[in-house]
């Protein structure tokens, strides 16, 4: 396996740098200049449903829209970390690799705002409101964040620490809130008091991971309260909800693995195992429901279609995440290698984005497919070379 999935990651890197990192979005179709112009995108519902059609349609038709292909920060910051482990792998140069993509994002902040923080390089329509381009939010600036404390742990460079700590001010002084038993971070704006269990956790993890670092221990109150708010919210079968907003009660993949990554960052980052009941129980969740016999996995937990490969990739990497807990789950790993590069990967060096019932979406998307395929086969790539060195049974042992 380690042959196959090294083979595959170049060509898969070697695409990425010919683009610049940059590409198409599922949700850029306000990128366009023609589209914006038009009356009806004044409105709401004109906007939902032209972007859900775009997302949905088997004919990429973003080039006769004008949707130009640009640079994601949290696409940059996936590739960034991807690169700390390849340096690791000593596969290629990260170091050398990686400075471009931290200038990048040195030059994709935030506008208007003292502290570092990052959103979308696009504006998207959400069920209730419009978020402006390159409005910050919680995600992608902690995303970018733990990308640079990747950075920062590899090299050592101070500048990388200190711009995730701006990042994690912006995230407590301007994100969080507490309105009786409730505790979160706002998403996807600052004006939202929202109650998403992801970005919550996520959010989390970086404060406790940036309290190790620095011995500042002032932003573990709003962790913890938040991360015992969300991971409260498990539901009887070990699964957690989206968000707790009557519209936000779905389960899927990647969120989920979010979850779990981020509950076991907490936990080793506070040497406590507070969480480790439902970690565990979400994990049992987590094998049972999102792969199939094939190597395919779900995005929902309750229905086949879509098969996407931002799940495919979170299908690699939570296994790998989840592998001190229960060594077996890596057993899964390769069945869905094997299925995404049949049914998902183009020779030209890229992978698809949807497998539906009836059709195949094969639009490549820069973050959504192409950054998390590099972050899923760079860490499988560092288990599998860690494990030649430490004689651990490698993957294909399944």
């Amino acid at each position: 396996m380690k042959d196959q999935v090294q083979e595959t990651l170049l060509k898969l890197l070697r695409h990425c740098r010919e683009e610049d990192w940059a590409g198409w979005e599922p949700y850029d179709v306000l990128n366009s200049r023609f589209v914006a112009s038009l009356p009806g995108m004044r409105h709401r519902i004109p906007r939902l449903v032209l972007t859900q059609f775009l997302k949905r349609s088997p004919v990429n038709l973003r080039p006769l829209l004008g949707i130009p292909k640009t640079q994601n920060p949290k696409a940059l910051a996936v590739f960034l970390s991807a690169f700390v482990r390849l340096a690791r792998t000593r596969l290629l140069d990260g170091n050398k690799e990686a400075d471009p993509l931290v200038a990048r994002l040195v030059e994709l902040r935030s506008p208007d705002t003292p502290y570092w923080c990052w959103g979308y390089n696009f504006p998207w329509q959400t069920r209730r409101l419009l978020v402006p381009r390159w409005s910050p939010n919680v995600v992608c600036t902690t995303f970018v964040a733990d990308a640079l404390l990747d950075a920062y742990e590899a090299w050592g460079d101070g500048r990388h620490l200190e711009m995730a700590a701006s990042a994690a001010d912006y995230i407590v002084r301007e994100l969080y809130w507490e309105e009786g038993e409730e505790v979160g971070f706002c998403y996807p704006m600052p004006s939202v008091r929202s109650r998403v269990h992801n970005s919550n956790l996520l959010a989390a993890a970086l404060l406790c991971r940036l309290s190790r670092l620095t011995g500042d221990k002032s932003a573990l109150g709003p962790a913890l309260k938040a991360a015992r708010y969300s991971s409260a919210k498990q539901l009887p079968d070990g699964r957690w909800p989206y968000g707790e907003h009557p519209t936000q009660h779905w389960t899927d993949n990647f969120h989920t693995g979010y979850n779990l990554g981020a509950l076991d960052r907490i936990g080793r980052e506070l040497a406590t195992d507070e969480f480790e009941g439902r970690l565990r129980k979400g994990y049992d969740f987590y094998k049972s429901r999102f792969f199939l016999e094939d190597g395919s996995v779900r995005y929902y937990h309750d229905r086949t279609y879509p098969i996407d490969t931002h799940c495919v990739a979170q299908g690699i990497l939570t296994p790998i995440e989840m592998e001190r807990y229960d060594p077996e789950g890596m057993r899964l790993v390769p069945p869905v290698l094997r299925w995404a590069l049949a049914h998902m990967w183009d020779k030209r060096g890229f992978f698809y984005y949807r497998v539906l019932r009836t059709c195949t979406i094969r639009t490549s998307y820069m973050r959504w497919t192409q950054a998390w395929m590099v972050s899923a086969l760079s860490a499988l790539l560092e288990r599998e070379t860690a494990g030649a060195q430490t004689g651990r049974q490698p993957s294909e042992a399944a």
